[in-house]
Order: C-alpha cells, then structure tokens, then sequence
C-alpha cells in the first residue's frame, strides 16, 4: 500500500483549517489501514509529522473518539480503536438500507445523461485498477461511484450518513482486497447495478446492490482468522449469521 500520512495531507483541501485537514486526513489514515487497530497515537509525533501545533492535533482525537475511531486511555495514550464486527455489520445495515432504495429509484425514475456518463467512466477507470493491483486507487473510485448513484437521484441527506458510517466498514474492505475480495469481482458488481438500474429492472438493481453490500459477510470471518489483533470482538459466526437474515 503506497498510502502514507504525507500523501493524505497532500490530498486535502490547504485553504481548510489545520484542525479540518488534520481530522480529515487521519479518518482517512484510519480507514485505509495506515494507521492500524490498536496502534498508539503520540500528539507530539503527528504534530512534528505535519509542522503544526499539537492543539489541532488534540482537536482531531477528540473528534475521532466521538467517531469511534480512536480511544483515548488515560495516564496511557490514545490508540486506534480495533475493529468490532458489530460496528461493521451495523454499517452495512445502514448502508444496504440506504443504497438498495437509491438503486431501486434510480432504475423506476431514471439517471441523467451525465450522471449515467460519471457512472460509466467511473466503472472503467476501476477496471484499469485490476491488473496493477492499485487497491488504494480503486477503492477511491469505488466511493466516487456510490457517491455519484446517491447523488445522482438528488440524496444528499443519504450521502452524509452513508459518509459517517462507512469508516467501520471501509476498514474491513481494505482488509479484505485482493485475497479475500478480488478487485475484479468487486467492479463486476458495480457494472451489473449500472447495467439493471439502465434496463430500469428496479428488483434487479436493488437485488446487485444488496449482493454487493453483502461482500463484507464473505470475507469477514476469513479476515477475523487472518487478522485476531485488528478484531475487538470474536463472535464472528454468530454475528455473520444474524446479519444475514
């Protein structure tokens, strides 16, 4: 993985405050596993890494541990939270809730010629990600992608909460790629969405949709065998089974 702490700050917006910038950039290092589960965090570290003050670096913890990504322990540090299945499994309920009703009125109402057009590159973009294996790339164009269907029949409500939850669950998605879930299966799935949401077949599309949101319950207690130190909790056949019903 070529992501560092470095290239985030360099992917944020410098007209932002510093305490925005640095809040961005470590979700972002938390989700894409730069940062790992249980890793402790020094103020004073992240302060030297970006040249800035340790009180916006402060300010970021605070906003990370209301998130849930970071948990900070007194008289000991603040760490990154591990993963809980519980989190990530209610993640994935939220958003199939949500993002199987986007599909489904995408394809009963229809997509505009342009966000048809976004949807379609996109798509192709991520297919130019399978053969180098770029994971960081692909799944950047992944959230483009949902982002776009979201938007594009005019949720912008959806996108916010689809935006908060899906730190839980984009950490198991990092986790699992390439040997659990191959990119290209996962860019399969979106051209098979874009595909029913054109054929305006509405239970075709939510039903993709759902199929690729439930990516997660595969991998999932593969990646808890391969990863125990990254998972909170163990109870994965438990967990996997009551959310699958």
């Amino acid at each position: 993985m070529n992501t560092t702490l470095q290239s985030l700050w360099q992917e944020t917006r410098t007209s932002d405050p510093v305490r925005q910038r640095l809040y961005q950039v470590l979700r972002e290092s938390i989700i894409r596993m730069v940062l790992v589960p249980g890793q402790g965090l020094s103020e004073k570290e992240l302060a030297d890494t970006f040249s800035v003050s340790r009180q916006p670096v402060r300010e970021a913890f605070i906003r990370l541990s209301e998130a849930g990504l970071v948990e900070v322990r007194p008289q000991r540090g603040t760490f990154v939270v591990k993963i809980s299945q519980q989190a990530v499994l209610e993640a994935r309920f939220v958003r199939e809730a949500i993002e199987v009703a986007v599909v489904r009125l995408a394809a009963t109402r229809g997509l505009s010629s342009a966000t048809l057009m976004e949807l379609h590159d996109l798509v192709e973009r991520q297919r130019r990600c399978i053969d180098p294996q770029d994971h960081d790339r692909f799944y950047h164009l992944d959230e483009l992608f949902h982002r776009a269907l979201i938007l594009g029949v005019h949720q912008q409500s959806a996108w916010k909460v689809v935006e908060e939850v899906r730190a839980h669950f984009d950490r198991v998605r990092y986790l699992s790629v390439p040997d659990s879930t191959p990119i290209d299966k996962l860019v399969d799935q979106h051209a098979h969405i874009l595909d029913a949401i054109e054929r305006r077949d509405v239970e075709a599309a939510g039903q993709a949709m759902e199929i690729h949101l439930r990516e997660v319950l595969i991998s999932l207690p593969d990646l808890v065998r391969r990863f125990p130190d990254m998972f909170e909790d163990q109870q994965t056949q438990s967990l996997v089974k009551e959310a699958s019903l």
